[in-house]
């Protein structure tokens, strides 16, 4: 029950979302109304975009920072991700969340939360996650009016396909902070941040 109490929430907030982007949008006549699989799919080529900017922003010669290495004085980031973790954690989550809405299967060299150890170079780690976000854009593509409160299989149990499709949204904000911070660790500005 509490699940579908959320569910329904979150389809209520969608629609709220969608109602309001459709009064206030000077779209030209041509282009078409707002679906939930467009709605989706524009929140994740958002978080697509920051992620990537952000990991291509770093250098590969950071990509194994943690805050630990700063060694301040009262901190706590012992066995927090690297840089790079932090990526391909997000990636593997996306894959989680984003399969069972695909039918897709998680890669088999996802063996955890923090993706597959066999990549190491900025340009696989960068490459895991366009993929991930992929797949993403195949999940929001899924999703339809009618299909959006239909569960599937997740996990020990089932999930509503909108909860996967946008947890999964909310999963990267909450990484992408992370890595925001890792970037201003190391003195880069972040390209979201940067004066146009």
């Amino acid at each position: 029950m509490n699940l579908l109490i959320k569910t329904l929430s979150l389809l209520a907030i969608l629609s709220l979302v969608v109602g309001v982007q459709a009064q206030t949008s000077s779209k030209p006549a041509n282009q078409p109304q707002p679906t939930v699989s467009s709605t989706v799919d524009r929140e994740i080529s958002s978080y697509e975009k920051l992620l990537v900017d952000l990991a291509e922003a770093m250098p590969e010669d950071q990509y194994n920072f943690t805050p630990a290495s700063l060694n301040l004085k009262g901190s706590s980031f012992e066995g927090v991700r690297t840089f790079a973790l932090l990526i391909k954690h997000t990636a593997a989550v996306n894959y989680f969340f984003w399969s069972p809405l695909t039918g897709d299967p998680v890669p088999a060299s996802i063996k955890g939360s923090n993706g597959p150890d066999e990549l190491k170079s900025k340009a696989e780690i960068i490459k895991f996650l366009k993929d991930s976000f992929a797949l993403g854009h195949k999940a929001a593509a899924s999703l339809t009016a009618e299909n959006v409160v239909e569960t599937v299989p997740f996990g020990q149990g089932q999930s509503a396909r909108l909860f996967l499709a946008t947890f999964a949204v909310i999963h990267c904000a909450d990484e992408y902070g992370q890595m925001v911070e890792y970037l201003r660790m190391n003195g880069i500005t972040p390209p979201a941040s940067r004066s146009k």
